[in-house]
C-alpha cells in the first residue's frame, strides 16, 4: 500500500529496502520475491526508522518462529542450525554480508532473558492465571547508505557519499563542517570526541557546524544509519589529510625529515629524539608560515574530504521478548525484553543504548498500539489526532536489558555499522512471536491490541475444545 500517491522516497521502501533483506542472518540458498505496489485512498508511505528493514525481518522472523513451532524444533535451536557462519557472504539477494556473528548475539540475549528458567515463569503466571509467552528476533539489516555505484545501478539519481571539511584555526581551536545533518542523534558529541581523540585536543575546542547551508558546501544528510559509517568516515579522511600537513609543518619546524615525525596525544615530535611542538603551538605556526617553503607547503591548516562507501554495513543482532497476557482482558504486558546488538565500533555507548531504546519503543507501538484506521465508507482517518492514535506511553514500556557483541566493518575506516533504526526493526517480530507464544495461536495481526488479544483467545477456545 503506497498510499494515493508517490512520495519521495517511497517507491525504495518496499522494493530496495524490503527484497534485500529477506534473507535474514540466514544460509537460504534461494529466495524469491516480487512486489506490487498499490495505489489506495490512504495517506502516502515514506520512510521511517528502518524503512522496509522491518518488513523484512517481520516476515522472516514470523516465518522461522513457525517453522520452529510446526518442526517441534527450539526456536533458538533451529536460528542456530541456520545462522551464516563464514564471511563475506553472498546471499540470494543482491547483498554481500561483510562480517558478523550471529551465534555470539544469540548467546548473549539467551543468558540474558535466562531461557532456561523460562518453563518455570511460564507455569508460575499461569498460577496465577496468566498467559507467558517468550519471542525470539534474530535481525540484519543494510545500512550506512550508500556505495555510489550501488545506487546508481538502482537508478538514483545522485551518489551517496558524504563530505566533511575540518578547519584548523590559528588558536588550535578546530571547527568541523559535515554534510550528515543532526535531529537529535547527539552528532554534535560524537562527532566531536572523534577528532578529539584523534587531535588529542579537549573536547570543548571542537565545534560541529551542520545543517548550515552558507557553509556547509556539499552534503547528503542523514538516513538508512549512515552518520557514522558513512558521515564520520568522511571526517576521517579529512583528519588523515589535516595529519599529513601538520607533519609536514612540524618537520620543518623541527629540522627533521617527514618520516621522523610522530603525532601522539596532541604533541608532534622527532622520534628519537627530545624535539617536541605541541598542537597549539603547530596551528599557530601554519598561519604565521614563516620561513615555509612555498613549493612543498601551503600556509594554513584546512582541509576537505569526501568518501564514498565500499559496501553498505551489516548491524545484527538478536531480541527476545517476554510478555504476560491477561486472559480475561486480552492486555498484554512486556515483563522482559533483552536486546543484544553488533554494531561494530561503538564511539558513544550512552548514545547508542538511546537510540536502541527509542527504537525498541517505536517498535512496541507498532506490535501492540499503534494503528491507523480509515472509515471503510467514506475513506476517512479516524485516528488522525494523539487522542485517537495510541502512541507507546511510558507505562507501556518495561526497563530494556542491553548488550552489545562487535564485529568489525571492514567496509569503512571507523569499523562502524550503524545502531539508529535496529531497534524499531528487531521489536515487532519478537513481540509478535512472544504473543502468539503465550496464546498458543499461529497468527495474529499488528497492532496486537486488547481487543484483537482477546478476540483470539475466544476463537482458540472451541478449536481447543474440538480438538
Amino acid at each position: 500500500n503506497l498510499g494515493a500517491y508517490l512520495s519521495t522516497f517511497s517507491a525504495s521502501v518496499p522494493t530496495y529496502l524490503y527484497g534485500t533483506l529477506l534473507s535474514g542472518q540466514y544460509d537460504f540458498p534461494a529466495i524469491y520475491v516480487e512486489v506490487d505496489g498499490v495505489y489506495t485512498h490512504t495517506a502516502p508511505v515514506d520512510a521511517y526508522r528502518g524503512a522496509g528493514r522491518p518488513e523484512a525481518t517481520y516476515l522472516v522472523e514470523r516465518i522461522v518462529e513457525t517453522a520452529a513451532r510446526e518442526t517441534g524444533i527450539d526456536p533458538a535451536e533451529l536460528r542456530r542450525r541456520n545462522f551464516v557462519r563464514t564471511f563475506p557472504h553472498q546471499t540470494p539477494v543482491i547483498m554481500n554480508y561483510d562480517a558478523g556473528d550471529y551465534e555470539a548475539s544469540l548467546d548473549a540475549a539467551l543468558e540474558a532473558i535466562d531461557y532456561k528458567g523460562f518453563a518455570a515463569r511460564k507455569s508460575e503466571a499461569a498460577s496465577r492465571g496468566k498467559l507467558r509467552g517468550i519471542g525470539f528476533s534474530s535481525y540484519i539489516e543494510a545500512c550506512g547508505l550508500a556505495p555510489s555505484a550501488a545506487v546508481g545501478s538502482l537508478g538514483a539519481g545522485v551518489g551517496l557519499w558524504e563530505s566533511a571539511e575540518v578547519r584548523v584555526n590559528p588558536t588550535g581551536n578546530i571547527e568541523v563542517l559535515t554534510g550528515s545533518h543532526s535531529h537529535g542523534q547527539g552528532h554534535e558529541t560524537t562527532f566531536a570526541q572523534l577528532v578529539a581523540s584523534r587531535l588529542g585536543v579537549p573536547l570543548d575546542s571542537v565545534e560541529i557546524v551542520h545543517g548550515d547551508t552558507d557553509k556547509v558546501q556539499f552534503g547528503m544528510g542523514t538516513y538508512g544509519s549512515r552518520s557514522g559509517a558513512v558521515g564520520m568516515s568522511a571526517i576521517v579522511r579529512a583528519l588523515d589529510k589535516i595529519e599529513t600537513k601538520a607533519k609536514k609543518i612540524a618537520a620543518h619546524l623541527m629540522e627533521a625529515a617527514v618520516e621522523d615525525i610522530v603525532f601522539e596525544n596532541g604533541t608532534f615530535t622527532v622520534q628519537g629524539t627530545d624535539k617536541s611542538l605541541a598542537w597549539a603551538e603547530l596551528s599557530l605556526a601554519a598561519y604565521t608560515a614563516h620561513g615555509f617553503p612555498s613549493a612543498d607547503i601551503e600556509p594554513g591548516l584546512k582541509e576537505g574530504a569526501f568518501y564514498d562507501p565500499t559496501n553498505f554495513t551489516f548491524p545484527a543482532g538478536c531480541h527476545i521478548c517476554e510478555v504476560e497476557i491477561d486472559p480475561d482482558t486480552g492486555i498484554t504486558r512486556i515483563v522482559k525484553f533483552v536486546a543484544v546488538d553488533d554494531f561494530g565500533t561503538v564511539i558513544n555507548p550512552m548514545i547508542v543504548e538511546g537510540q536502541v531504546h527509542g527504537g525498541i519503543a517505536q517498535g512496541i507501538g507498532q506490535a501492540l498500539l499503534e494503528h491507523g484506521v480509515y472509515d471503510p465508507d467514506s475513506g476517512q482517518l479516524v485516528t488522525g489526532s494523539y487522542m485517537d492514535y495510541c502512541m507507546p506511553r511510558a507505562d507501556d514500556l518495561p526497563s530494556f536489558t542491553l548488550g552489545f557483541t562487535k564485529t568489525v566493518c571492514p567496509s569503512n575506516p571507523l569499523g562502524m555499522k550503524g545502531c539508529g533504526e535496529a531497534g524499531a526493526i528487531a521489536s515487532p517480530p519478537a513481540i509478535i512471536n512472544a504473543v502468539t507464544d503465550a496464546l498458543g495461536i499461529r497468527d495474529i495481526e499488528m497492532p496486537a491490541t486488547p481487543a484483537r488479544v482477546w478476540e483470539a483467545l475466544q476463537s482458540a477456545a472451541p478449536r481447543a475444545a474440538a480438538e
